[in-house]
């Protein structure tokens, strides 16, 4: 098939002849005008008001977490995440180098250092046998906890991704940190309507995220949220999220150095009206994806799908080409046609501030990066 071609072909698909074609746009249909003029009527437009609360329950049930805490984005999320799960400063964190850069800058903002794992080549996500490799020949059992043979440093949690909202191998990962003692904080940023097992990505560790930004299957406009089933935790997170202020009537007492990184409750609207029409944005990634899939049947190019017993929301939809050179021609014809397609984030032991961090073998991470195009997979409106 060729670049034109190609081009062509997503238009079909995405029923869109000419004119701009976006990766994604957000569809807001529903009853988010209402919802928002209900909170500016009440003037609570800040984090306290009714659909903070709303949305957080909302999000409970769409997960069967015990517990979410909505932040102002999915960065905030997961550094919060990290801190109330017990990384500290000059810590080292368990990560992909596949990810997006947020993962490791919330672990970098925790003043602790990420250790770059592969990925895995049928998830996308962090592979359990590079993270296994890693931890046998670096890692080290001690009784106050894990640590780095060679430094001492202390071994404090393991952030697995859900690439492109495909569910990575998180049940193996988990077993392999319960047996080491290293928690689990999962980046299901993407991830919001991908299960494995019939259950929710960001509900398998001690503690996950989600983002909505924008992009994301369901936005807020800018927003994230952590999922816990520890009252504990979500109850600490909810505390240092909200500048760390005991509860008074009127005094303003605080008993840490918080943050004020709670949702307002304009966002929160936004994304309520969002959560309800979650299973239709599904559906409607999923339907792209498989005509995708269908339409490259046969050809030397394949769609990264979902692995056995995981459903995947395909948040992004993921081409895999033969080579960096193919990838390159079909980039540059398709966005000058008006067709939006992008590669794969520049990994992130090649960025400046990561590239000295520890890390493993990387081979299936750096073929992806050379090789995979994400095309467009927004919703139908018409």
């Amino acid at each position: 098939m060729s670049a034109d071609e190609f081009v062509r072909a997503l238009r079909q698909i995405n029923n869109m002849p000419e004119g701009n074609l976006p990766l994604h746009a957000p569809v807001l249909e529903g009853n988010e005008r209402k919802y928002l003029m209900d909170v500016i009527d009440s003037t609570f437009v800040s984090y306290v008001g009714e659909y903070v609360g709303r949305f957080e329950r909302m999000l409970c049930e769409k997960t069967g977490a015990g517990y979410a805490v909505a932040c102002v984005n999915g960065t905030a999320a997961l550094e919060i995440a990290l801190r109330v799960g017990g990384v500290r400063p000059g810590d080292l964190v368990l990560t992909q180098a596949l990810s997006f850069v947020a993962t490791a800058n919330a672990i970098s903002h925790c003043g602790a250092e990420p250790v770059f794992c592969d990925v895995s080549a049928e998830s996308c996500g962090l592979s359990p046998q590079s993270l296994e490799d890693w931890l046998r020949r670096n890692g080290s059992r001690g009784k106050d906890g894990p640590r780095e043979r060679e430094s001492g440093r202390r071994i404090s949690a393991c952030v697995p991704m859900h690439t492109f909202g495909l569910p990575c191998h998180i049940s193996e990962i988990a077993d392999i940190c319960a047996s080491w003692g290293i928690p689990v904080v999962e980046d299901a940023a993407e991830a919001l309507g991908s299960t494995c097992h019939g259950k929710a990505c960001g509900t398998f560790g001690l503690m996950g995220i989600l983002s909505f930004n924008g992009n994301k299957i369901c936005t807020t406009g800018g927003g994230g949220a952590i999922l816990t089933d520890s009252s504990r935790l979500a109850e600490h997170a909810r505390h240092l999220t909200t500048t760390a202020k005991l509860p008074h009537p009127w005094r303003f007492r605080h008993d840490e150095a918080g943050w004020n990184l709670r949702m307002p409750n304009l966002n929160a609207a936004l994304g309520c009206a969002q959560l309800e029409r979650l299973d239709e944005f599904v559906a409607q990634k999923r339907a792209r994806v498989e005509a995708y899939a269908e339409l490259f049947a046969g050809t030397a190019w394949r769609m990264l799908t979902e692995r056995p017993f995981c459903r995947s929301n395909y948040w992004l939809a993921a081409l895999l080409v033969e080579n960096e050179a193919e990838r390159d021609e079909l980039l540059a014809v398709s966005n000058a046609a008006g067709v939006q397609t992008r590669p794969l984030w520049d990994l992130l032991h090649t960025l400046p501030m990561y590239c000295a961090c520890p890390r493993g073998d990387l081979s299936v991470s750096e073929e992806f990066a050379a090789r995979i195009v994400n095309l467009p997979n927004g919703f139908r409106t018409n």
